[in-house]
């Protein structure tokens, strides 16, 4: 019987593979009259005075071109590329363009150019060493919610969401959009892997996953097309959930990272050449670009804060994604063996706290949580001593679906300065947003947990104040609630953090100076 089963469910996979049959026309969005019509837009943070853009299109374009300028009625510049590409069982093709030259925050005006499109807008991102106060928002582990477990039809108009999604993470991120400047999303999105656990999907085989991922990012769109949205993949990313069902291979294009490389591979950046005048930060940071390999290890720089996304999926020694890990998906490589360790110690060793005091890390899987969740040993013992290392100020993760926060600690030994000066990392967990999974209890606590949450969706805000301060709130999704908040205190006494070791900062004082007049020339043309 068991054998009946999973050959049925595979000549449905096999059917829907091969034909455009009705069942699985019915459950896509409908595709516009117009196909050049934009659709599931996003934003992202390219380079220094650089922004991309990217759509979908349901088909391809020959040349994708973006104009844009600083007044809504006069979008007097115009940016162009060839970039239009897509995958087998996508419907979307998947369309970018950079535009550069901006003025650090500044609003911008931009059109995607197509007979059915709008004017949107964005500000451009701040230069590194602005010290003005700013906050990002950190969502992680995010689905959708609707009639049909995973989503419901969205509204035009930007940035009003469907009403359905009022009480989510998504409506409290449209609500709230004037309030922070870019969004961190290190993975898991949508959960179109799991598109076999609603039973009315099993009809449709992967036209489901097509149309979840499609339906998702339309939802995000009224965000992502505003707030630059920095993407690292997550395990839903990795591969198909339905070979946990049927015995046999995902289908094509439902494994390997695929959806994930093709939607932000082309907008993410690699690593930002360094701001600082010492000359082997500058190595560094040249070093860090060859080795970056976006969307899933690059950083970048805003303000006060040198923020790097990587993967915890593959490319270190057991790691769970990867060949011979624990999931099975046998993922990757996406670099050459230690290409991802040598770009983290190459752009960690290139920041200049008198340019970017603030140091961020962000990726998927944790090593420190409560009781309730799964924590990844492997992480842990491939990047805890390197982020360690260069005295890394806060490391974001998600996975384990709620919010907490710890104690700035290193090595399962909270630091004894607590959040006063501390040389340890502080972590948080922030998988609390909200997905077809639902929430994760919190389970039997550790000694250096200071705020456990899962009664309801949340997610996190952290707040650059000044050189010296970072606030870090997570905001109950529903109401707009700050239910933790807390003020992490580092001195950032020293222009090159090595911890335990001789740290460089020769020239720190003539380095903050220089850098003091080029950011003023900057903000001035």
């Amino acid at each position: 019987m068991a054998l009946l089963h999973r050959a049925a469910v595979a000549l449905v996979l096999l059917v829907f593979a091969t034909s455009d049959c009705v069942v699985a026309h019915n459950r896509y969005p409908p595709k516009p009259v117009d196909l050049t019509t934009p659709v599931q837009q996003h934003i992202a943070i390219h380079g220094p005075n650089e922004v991309s853009v990217a759509w979908g299109t349901y088909k391809r374009l020959s040349e994708p071109c973006v104009e844009f300028g600083t007044s809504n009625d006069t979008l007097t510049r115009r940016a162009c590329s060839k970039t239009s590409v897509t995958y087998p069982t996508s419907r979307t093709w998947f369309n970018s363009v950079i535009l550069d030259g901006l003025t650090p925050a500044t609003t911008y005006y931009y059109k995607i150019v197509s007979t059915n499109s709008s004017v949107d807008q964005f500000m451009s991102p701040r230069i590194a060493g602005d010290t003005t106060p700013f906050a990002m928002n950190v969502v992680i582990d995010l689905g959708v919610y609707g009639a049909d477990g995973y989503t419901t039809d969205k509204r035009d108009l930007i940035p009003t969401i469907e009403p359905s999604l009022n009480h989510s993470t998504i409506g409290r991120l449209a609500t709230t959009i004037n309030d922070y400047e870019f969004i961190i999303h290190p993975g898991d999105f949508a959960y179109a892997d799991k598109w076999y656990e609603n039973p009315k999907n099993r009809e449709d085989g992967e036209a489901a996953y097509t149309s979840i991922l499609e339906q998702f990012y339309q939802q995000l769109a009224p965000i992502a097309s505003r707030k630059p949205y920095m993407a690292s993949p997550g395990n839903h990313e990795a591969g198909c959930d339905i070979t946990r069902h049927i015995e046999g291979d995902c289908p094509t294009g439902q494994s390997n990272f695929t959806d994930f490389m093709n939607r932000f591979g082309p907008v993410a950046p690699t690593a930002f050449a360094s701001s600082s005048y010492n000359a082997t930060a500058k190595s560094k940071a040249a070093t860090a670009q060859r080795l970056a390999r976006p969307p899933f290890w690059y950083s970048f720089e805003y303000g006060m804060a040198h923020v790097v996304m990587f993967n915890t999926e593959t490319d270190f020694f057991k790691a769970p994604e990867g060949i011979g890990g624990w999931t099975g998906d046998d993922s990757g490589p996406f670099g050459f063996p230690n290409q991802q360790l040598d770009f983290l110690e190459a752009d960690l060793a290139s920041v200049d706290r008198t340019v970017t005091p603030w140091l961020i890390v962000a990726a998927h899987r944790p090593w420190y949580t409560t009781g309730g969740g799964e924590v990844c040993r492997p992480c842990k013992q491939a990047f805890e001593p390197v982020f360690a290392k260069y005295g890394v100020d806060l490391a974001i993760f998600g996975h384990v679906h709620n919010s907490q926060r710890f104690v700035p600690v290193n090595d399962s030994v909270a630091d004894p300065k607590g959040m006063n000066n501390p040389t340890a990392p502080m972590y948080i967990v922030a998988g609390g947003a909200g997905n077809i999974e639902g929430l994760k209890h919190i389970g039997k606590n550790v000694s250096y947990n200071a705020f456990a949450y899962a009664e309801d969706f949340s997610f996190a805000t952290i707040k650059f104040k000044d050189k010296q301060h970072l606030q870090v709130d997570f905001i109950r999704s529903r109401t707009g609630e700050v239910i933790d908040t807390s003020v992490l205190y580092k001195e950032h006494a020293q222009q090159f953090t090595l911890v335990d070791g001789k740290p460089s900062s020769s020239g720190s004082r003539l380095g903050a100076f220089l850098a003091i007049i080029v950011l003023a020339f900057a903000v001035a043309i």
